[in-house]
């Protein structure tokens, strides 16, 4: 089965950086085949699954690792003190009935 992107994803891929356009599934015993069009020169490359990964977006959290690594440096914000406890929820009892 072949499918069409739309709109097309931008991705990483072994070759650089480009964009998929079509993504070829030849079932269960295969990988995913991403045919991407590289931003460097236009090539149309067909790339096994394994080799792409999504472009970076700070906006959906898909960082580089080295801003995961700046981000660690960061100083850590302490977390709220923990709410107290429950007490056992109030049940009444019917009026004229057997008190404990």
């Amino acid at each position: 089965m072949m499918l069409q992107l739309n709109p097309p994803l931008p991705l990483e891929t072994s070759k650089g950086s480009g964009w998929a356009h079509f993504v070829i599934d030849y079932g269960q015993e295969g990988a995913l085949l991403w045919v991407v069009f590289m931003d460097a020169d236009g090539a149309c490359w067909t790339v096994p699954n394994p080799e792409v990964r999504m472009t970076h977006n700070w906006t959906m959290g898909r960082r580089k690792p080295q801003d995961h690594a700046a981000t660690n440096d960061l100083p850590q914000i302490a977390s709220p003190p923990a709410a107290p406890t429950a007490k056992a929820p109030f049940r009444p009892t019917v009026a004229g009935g057997n008190a404990p």
